[in-house]
């Protein structure tokens, strides 16, 4: 090979004529239509514990979301958007899923883009059905948190990769340069993202000709784009410093290797989704390396190492410092569809009939109805409560959805094992363990219980334990241990009476649940 043009002319077809536009704008807006089918069907589905932080944090002032995010351990950028998106139409479940929805839908005419433009239309129309109907986007189309547009992001720093980098479009330096700096901005995991970029940079670097200018040309552009990137990251790399110092995830466990087989089933829609995508795409990747030695020494190599790469380095470093969560994968999504695409496309018959077996599977998919039950404690708990009652939350990152829900001006006062709460929107994660080791009931909470009037009341909040195997995490287990510390204490202090359980049986229970112990000091 003696350029890194792309081969297969014929591949790239002249502009479409004008019926042709008219056609396949008419086929977005088809497909537009069907992702909100599929896609809206939970929208006004109640908050979890996650998304409480992320209203919590977007509700603060626009110039402070970046300080407070020291305390957390997320880039700013999805927060930022969603303080001026919740400025224009409010802090409610629908508004703000909404956001996380035009992220989700906007994945696909960017699919269209990317998938027509790197390789032809049919592999366009094929990645733009997937992107429509994918269960990772449907689940975080209707979720307040960033993973919809770390999906949209990645497919765009993607497509502009590949079209660098591989395809030779050096105008595509720049907008790949913004677009993973937008993306390192919204989430860490993108940083395994642009590692499987550098990788892949090495894949192309070997099918060039030793010593020749294409390979110092690369070598050019490459220093471009991803410098651009991290000129641009620069002055977020000290926070990112600190949170991995100070926050990082002790919530987790390191993942089996279980977890990392099974992680693109969140993406597929489950395992037989990941079976059929393996079976059907995975035959045409075959067939295109058997048939077109550019595909099968770049192209191929490329979006193998771009799908599996930012599973694999976070995998492995979680075995030393767990950080693992398979909706961080929002990632690699892009990826994944691309690669899917492109083998669907060339596999014939067996293609279309894996194309159409997913878009039967995933048509009929839709997120949660709930995640949490903690809106029900609003509902039912909230009425009576008054001012100056006391909320104490065993598991702490519980405070910011527990303060959306309950009363906001009745004057409530907020407390965990970690101590009083004075910011309810936020939950400060840094050096969690070691404070959670230093604190202990006698000092954090009987105080507080002391200082309850007669009659006065405090709303217990504790999640509800069913599998006590989900709660080994450093933090988690903690959490666990003060829980039935806490229940202990109060429903043994003969000064406290016990006026209201909610639920009051264990069933038919959501995700993530908590229960509400509502105490009344009565001596």
């Amino acid at each position: 090979m003696a350029t890194l043009a792309w081969p297969r002319p014929g591949v790239f077809r002249a502009r479409p004529d004008v019926g042709t536009r008219l056609l396949e704008a008419a086929g977005l807006l088809i497909l537009i239509g069907i992702s909100l089918l599929v896609r809206t069907g939970q929208l006004g589905t109640h908050y979890w514990i996650d998304e409480g932080l992320s209203v919590g944090i977007a509700d603060r002032p626009l110039l402070d979301i970046p300080g407070v995010l020291v305390q957390d351990g997320s880039p700013p950028l999805y927060y930022l958007l969603l303080h001026v998106w919740m400025r224009l139409t409010g802090d409610g479940e629908v508004a703000t899923h909404w956001l996380s929805l035009i992220f989700a839908l906007a994945c696909i005419p960017a699919a269209l883009w990317v998938g027509a433009s790197l390789f032809d239309r049919r592999t366009g129309w094929t990645l733009a059905l997937l992107a429509a109907l994918c269960p990772f986007l449907t689940t975080y189309a209707q979720e307040t948190r960033m993973y919809s547009l770390v999906a949209f992001l990645g497919l765009l720093a993607t497509g502009c990769y590949l079209h660098a980098y591989v395809r030779g479009r050096r105008g595509c330096r720049i907008p790949f340069g913004i677009a993973l700096a937008l993306l390192l901005y919204t989430h860490n995991w993108a940083l395994f993202l642009g590692a499987a970029f550098a990788i892949g940079l090495v894949v192309v670097w070997t099918a060039l000709p030793a010593g020749g200018e294409e390979r110092r040309r690369l070598l050019r552009d490459a220093l471009i784009g991803f410098g651009l990137a991290a000129v641009l990251y620069l002055p977020w790399v000290p926070t990112l410093i600190s949170q991995t110092l100070h926050t990082g995830a002790p919530w987790s466990n390191a993942p089996s290797f279980r977890a990392l087989i099974h992680a693109p089933d969140l993406v597929f829609g489950g395992f037989d989704g990941t079976v059929a995508i393996l079976l059907a795409g995975g035959a045409g990747v075959v067939a295109a390396a058997r048939a077109d030695a550019f595909e099968r020494r770049v192209v191929v190599p490329v979006l193998l190492v771009l799908a599996v790469v930012p599973i694999l380095i976070p995998w492995l470093t979680s075995q030393v410092s767990p950080a693992w969560a398979t909706r961080y994968l929002a990632v690699t999504v892009g990826p994944l569809l691309l690669l899917s695409a492109f083998g669907l496309r060339r596999a014939g018959g067996i293609g279309v009939a894996g194309l159409v077996l997913l878009t039967l599977m995933w048509a009929s998919t839709g997120a949660p109805t709930a995640k949490s039950n903690v809106h029900l404690l609003g509902e039912e708990l909230g009425p009576d409560l008054r001012r100056g009652d006391l909320v104490v939350a065993t598991q702490p990152e519980l405070v910011p959805v527990l303060s959306h829900y309950l009363p906001r001006d009745d004057g409530l006062r907020f407390a965990t094992p970690l101590g009083v709460v004075t910011d309810t929107g936020v939950t400060d994660w840094r050096d969690g363990v070691e404070r959670f080791d230093a604190s202990s009931v006698s000092e954090e909470l009987i105080p507080l219980l002391d200082e309850v009037p007669v009659g006065g009341q405090v709303l217990l909040v504790t999640p509800i334990i069913t599998s006590e195997a989900r709660w080994s995490a450093p933090w988690t287990r903690r959490v666990y241990d003060r829980t039935l510390e806490y229940e202990g204490v109060l429903r043994g202090d003969p000064r406290f009476e016990l006026v209201a359980t909610l639920p009051d049986q264990v069933r038919s229970l959501p995700p993530n649940p908590v229960q509400g112990l509502l105490f009344r000091k009565v001596g």
